[in-house]
């Protein structure tokens, strides 16, 4: 849990059996008054409802005692059981009955939000940041629930996951209710999706940015990674809202999206963006400079010039995705574009660290997934005059399919690759490394430096005036995942430290 006990207000048992479709095992248990909810045994007060899950390594079943030493007043769970002194309710999905006693219990907080949800493989972080500060410019209390961080009116979070679980999500979309936020944006992971944690919430807009390989560890395939991206889309006016869809074209999933949305769901609104002039809104006269980026936007809200600053296609796209979303809900398109030129990079997404006038450039960015770092040595491409070094790892514990292509890109894309750590886990880090060089194949053209802060002071060190330094997998991250231990690490202040002493 990240905003600690779920103590907002109370609610009868009762209303929430109703809610499950579910008979108490008695009559008296629907008076319960119940105080907070918990899936975390330790975060349990009197008065709470536990909710037991079932989990990958250890079933929620297991902590039901604890949570009752600890003052759990009912349990909801997925196992047939039958408890002596509390109530228990058995249901076929424990995260799906979650996410709609959230709802309740925090009184369908989004409702009287306006709710923004991105979803896709990568982009949601930078799209959200966007569309997050454009509505700022425009006046509109703006919440943020991202990768990066979570800010409820004034306060921010550092983010521990992506899209929390719902009742975690349930209370913070209460909490900006309550400071007075006008909108919310959100990134919707396929996780979340997958699991329940935005179920029931009733979104504006949904925006689909790209699919492409990552997560299957979990998904096992890109069409179950689909299938959960879909879920976000067809959630679309099923609650008091009518919702509307922003896909991007460009992307041939995107497209099959489209398609499917407009024969499964016809009620619903949907708009498309890319480069290509048969979306909805599009871009063109796109050039890049060192600075960042120019393009002409048309679009049926109105078109002008547009300056993002910020490199790369996949950024043109983030940003007419994040104008789409706030012109349909009533922004004007030239005040929106004007707005642009104060917006600058997010954390860790092509985050410049080396000093304006130094003779090599380095770059900060998140990109852990083949496609995102051919996106993001395409992006730098154009605007280096000398060499593209890449130093990057790939994680640990996770999909190992992506390591031979992550090599393989940049191989294609680099001139020079650090090939180093990234969150290596329980696994080797240097087995780790040894698959993705095995994708790159040109030994004169990499080496592998295991050790991350020396990997990027090598590639530093590498550079000559005119190359362009990427450091890639981490982005915005303050830490290392090693065995069992997490250690404090930044690729953006290794970098700064390296190219400006003293800072």
């Amino acid at each position: 849990m990240i905003l600690g006990p779920l103590m907002m207000d109370t609610i009868q048992l009762g209303t929430m059996a109703e809610a499950l479709d579910k008979v108490l095992p008695l009559p008296a248990h629907a008076a319960i008054e119940i105080r907070g909810l918990a899936y975390d045994s330790r975060q349990v007060k009197p008065g709470f409802l536990f909710l037991a899950l079932p989990g990958q390594q250890r079933d929620g079943a297991e902590y039901i005692d604890d949570a009752l030493q600890r003052g759990a007043v009912a349990v909801v769970g997925e196992n047939a059981l039958a408890l002596r002194h509390v109530p228990y309710i058995q249901v076929s999905n424990a995260r799906d009955a979650m996410a709609r006693i959230a709802k309740l219990f925090f009184r369908n907080p989004s409702a009287g939000l306006n709710t923004f949800g991105i979803t896709g493989t990568n982009g949601k972080t930078t799209t959200a940041f966007m569309l997050r500060n454009l509505l700022e410019a425009g006046s509109q209390s703006t919440g943020l629930i991202s990768t990066i961080r979570y800010e409820i009116g004034e306060r921010s979070i550092p983010a521990n996951r992506t899209t929390p679980e719902s009742p975690d999500l349930n209370a913070m979309l209460q909490k900006m209710d309550r400071a007075g936020c006008d909108s919310v944006v959100m990134e919707v992971s396929s996780h979340a999706l997958d699991q329940h944690r935005v179920d029931g919430l009733d979104f504006d807009v949904a925006i689909f940015t790209n699919l492409t390989r990552d997560h299957l560890d979990y998904h096992e395939s890109m069409e179950a990674y689909f299938a959960a991206k879909q879920k976000l889309f067809l959630q679309l006016g099923t609650g008091a809202k009518r919702g509307a869809a922003i896909i991007n074209r460009d992307d041939p999933y995107g497209r099959r999206l489209h398609e499917r949305l407009q024969a499964q769901r016809p009620d619903v609104p949907c708009w498309t963006y890319g480069l290509d002039p048969a979306a909805d809104i599009y871009a063109d006269e796109v050039v890049y400079d060192e600075q960042g980026t120019t393009c002409t936007v048309h679009s049926p809200w109105g078109s002008g010039p547009l300056r993002i600053n910020m490199l790369g296609r996949f950024n043109v796209l983030n940003a007419l995705a994040a104008l789409a979303a706030a012109a349909i809900q009533g922004e004007t398109m030239p005040d929106l574009l004007q707005r642009f030129a104060s917006l600058t990079a997010v954390p860790g997404r092509l985050e410049r660290c080396s000093p304006v006038n130094h003779p090599f450039r380095v770059f900060v960015d998140y990109a852990h997934t083949d496609d995102a770092l051919a996106q993001v040595l395409h992006a730098l491409r154009p605007t280096t005059a000398g060499r593209l070094i890449t130093v990057f790892g790939c994680g640990g514990d996770r999909d190992t399919s992506k390591r031979a292509a992550m090599g393989a890109l940049a191989r294609d894309g680099a001139d020079y690759a650090v090939i180093t750590s990234d969150n290596p886990r329980s696994e080797d880090p240097n087995a780790i490394a040894t698959a993705i060089a095995a994708g790159h194949g040109e030994a004169s053209r990499y080496e592998i430096v295991l050790d991350r802060a020396s990997a990027i002071a090598h590639a530093c060190a590498l550079a000559e005036p005119g190359d362009t330094v990427v450091i890639a997998g981490k982005g915005h991250e303050t830490y290392q995942e090693i065995g069992q231990t997490i250690i404090p690490f930044s690729d953006s202040e290794v970098a700064r430290r390296l190219l400006e002493p003293g800072v």
